[in-house]
């Protein structure tokens, strides 16, 4: 099932999370979402040119399977049957702490060692309805097994498992802590077509601004600035979580999957610097895009000051001339029973607002070519 036709399930947020474990409930608490997806299991086990890789009915089948396999990869993907989470919990001996925060989706990227395992999650990106959103990533290593949970069927893993089918590179010869390497790589890696896009969607507002600025503009940077915040959001965590990682004094991380994880700790800060340069061009488009208006807001105030400053002793001199007083009286204007005092009123006019504009054309106050 591709990423973009999965169902949508209650929990999803991007700025608030809705945490389903009752307040006070017992440290451990298994409480599954309402609306959760079904769960599914997948196994996928290999020995030397020895590979097995089918769907499971019966979780009891698992400890065979992992039993008579070198590395074992077990694929839990949908979190809604809480018998099947709780049962592979006592199974593979889970700590209730992590069995926790698997059904609690809202967890940011993490690292917790415990005993005889190292609990991890991380946040894969996800776009639904044209909206960046993410999916928890949970992942459990012991010495010959990997166990992951993710909320929903779908992913973006088929490349890695392709490549252990076909035995590429280190994947069959390598432990189960370069399973979970190629798993957080590829979830980082994941992150970088989601900047290019928005990069390109800054490059592509830019030139719309530098062509023809527009109210709209204003709004379109406003939600490119929001979606960087969680990509920010979602990333930084990760490179925390990897750092950890790498220091880690463990015998479950060989030496040389350290090597890996170092360079994909090196891509999660890329990201970030990615991220901060996107935020800083977004605020200067933001910028930008306040003073185009700023400025088109002076030049339409500008015009019409100009407009009403010329009108303003045309409506003197009709205003004067409108007075209509009795021309008996040797006070009045004599020019109201001339008969070319219309004309010449109007020739006044005409001349008074010319010469206003030639002088503000002086001043350097408006341009008439």
């Amino acid at each position: 099932m591709s990423r973009k036709h999965r169902p949508r399930i209650r929990g999803r947020r991007q700025l608030r999370f809705h945490r389903e474990t009752r307040p006070g409930a017992a440290p451990g608490t298994v409480q599954v979402a309402p609306g959760a997806v079904p769960t599914e299991v997948r196994v996928l086990a290999y020995s030397g040119d020895r590979l097995t890789e089918s769907k499971v009915d019966s979780l009891e089948r698992l400890p065979a399977i992992v039993a008579s396999h070198d590395i074992t990869w077990i694929d839990v993907a949908g979190l809604g049957d809480g018998s099947t989470l709780r049962r592979l919990g006592e199974l593979f001996s889970l700590h209730p702490l992590a069995q926790e925060d698997v059904v609690n989706v809202h967890q940011r990227a993490k690292v917790e060692p415990y005993d005889d395992l190292i609990f991890l999650v991380a946040r894969m990106p996800d776009r639904i309805e044209d909206r960046f959103e993410t999916e928890q990533l949970s992942i459990f290593l012991r010495r010959n097994l990997v166990i992951t949970f993710q909320e929903r069927p779908g992913d973006g893993f088929d490349p890695i498992r392709d490549r252990f089918r076909r035995g590429l590179g280190r994947t069959r010869t390598a432990g189960a802590d370069y399973l979970v390497y190629a798993l957080l790589d590829s979830v980082i890696d994941s992150y970088f077509p989601v900047l290019d896009r928005l990069g390109d969607q800054l490059d592509q507002l830019e030139d719309d601004l530098s062509a023809k600025p527009e109210a709209g503009a204003l709004s379109r940077v406003h939600s490119l600035r929001h979606e960087l915040l969680l990509v920010r959001r979602a990333i930084r965590p990760h490179r925390d979580a990897l750092l950890e990682l790498v220091r880690l004094h463990t015998d479950l991380l060989k030496p040389e999957t350290l090597v890996f994880l170092r360079d994909c700790a090196d891509h999660s800060i890329q990201l970030i610097e990615l991220v901060e340069v996107y935020r800083e061009i977004s605020t200067d488009l933001r910028d930008l895009q306040l003073s185009l208006l700023s400025n088109r807001m002076n030049d339409v105030m500008k015009t019409l000051t100009l407009i009403a400053t010329i009108f303003m002793p045309l409506n003197f001199i009709a205003a004067v001339y409108g007075m209509n007083f009795d021309r008996s009286s040797p006070f009045n204007m004599p020019e109201l029973g001339w008969r070319f005092g219309y004309p010449v009123a109007l020739t006044l006019m005409v001349g008074v607002g010319l010469g206003m504009l030639l002088w503000f054309r002086r001043r350097g106050w408006v341009r008439l070519d």
